[in-house]
């Protein structure tokens, strides 16, 4: 790994680099939404008010602002929006590691980096206590002059990343393309089930019956083990496909909807608007109005 393949700004990962690191200084965000093959680290300081759009998250940040987004297909791009401050600071950082089972990040000690990895193919925000965790390595990584050191010392950034709590994932599972992963092998049958069938009624008692277990039974240890009531997790479930067909099809909104297993338009639309903070035909407008793939 040559040294000056390793700390550049202009040069997007290529070749035999490892990283590619800019580190910069800037009054606006200009560049349009996007996805990439690379995995990314992205730092934003002094950016309150920047709207940061992660497939189908929309969000606008405050001062602090640290995205972990490990898939290819995730579109992703942080707008200009309300924010006036004239210092903000953005730390990119570009990389690949293997995530294959028999890789080198397969081995024990890498369980929890590994597992993080796997978390950000749908986007993964960090608190405040985790972004204060790795500050000093972040703020100095550009200016690690030897290659393996700056490899190291990302390495260490992502550990310590992986070892807190609070992180956040942003898209939902069915617009990222994500499959779905579970330790509790009933949790999983069900999720599947639901992924398979989203697009129409699903009925408590049938999940209850995959799962063996009694209705009332079933709900609580669904929450217990995903977090969510059942009913949010198939909302959440059909949102995410049918944000997928709003940017990728030119299908109506009202044919979105039915094959999104929404019983009605007026009703997605209203719980669309709800959930995603605009209307179906906005978002859809959103995203058509600056979708770049680089």
């Amino acid at each position: 790994m040559e040294e000056s393949r390793v700390i550049h700004e202009i040069t997007p990962l290529m070749g035999k680099d490892a990283l590619y690191i800019a580190d910069r200084r800037k009054k606006e965000f200009t560049y349009p939404i996007h996805n990439h093959e690379v995995f990314e680290l992205n730092f934003v300081e002094h950016a309150a008010g920047v709207r940061r759009i992660v497939g189908d998250s929309n969000e606008v940040i405050g001062d602090y602002d640290l995205v972990l987004i490990t898939s290819p297909d995730l579109e992703h791009v942080w707008e200009q929006n309300t924010c006036t401050s004239d210092d903000i600071r953005e730390i990119t950082v570009q990389f690949y590691l293997d995530l294959s089972d028999d890789g080198f990040l397969s081995r024990n000690p890498f369980h929890s980096l590994r597992k993080m990895l796997k978390e950000a193919r749908k986007g993964l925000s960090f608190p405040m206590d985790a972004i204060m965790r790795v500050y000093q390595q972040l703020d100095t990584l550009s200016s690690v002059k030897d290659g393996f050191y700056a490899v190291m010392q990302f390495l260490t950034i992502l550990y310590e990343l992986s070892r807190c709590e609070g992180a956040r994932t942003l898209a939902t599972s069915s617009y990222a393309k994500v499959e779905v992963e579970s330790d509790s092998r009933r949790v999983l049958k069900v999720k599947n089930y639901i992924a398979k069938n989203y697009m129409d009624e699903i009925r408590l008692n049938t999940l209850a019956d995959i799962a063996g277990m009694s209705p009332s039974a079933f709900s609580r240890f669904f929450k217990l083990h995903t977090g969510r009531n059942l009913s949010d997790y198939i909302i959440e479930m059909r949102l995410g496909y049918a944000s997928r067909m709003l940017v990728d099809t030119a299908r109506s909104i009202a044919e979105i909807s039915f094959q999104s297993g929404f019983n009605n338009l007026s009703n997605f639309n209203r719980i669309f608007k709800k959930k995603k903070g605009c209307s179906p035909s906005e978002f859809r407008e959103n995203y058509h109005k600056t979708r770049v793939i680089v």
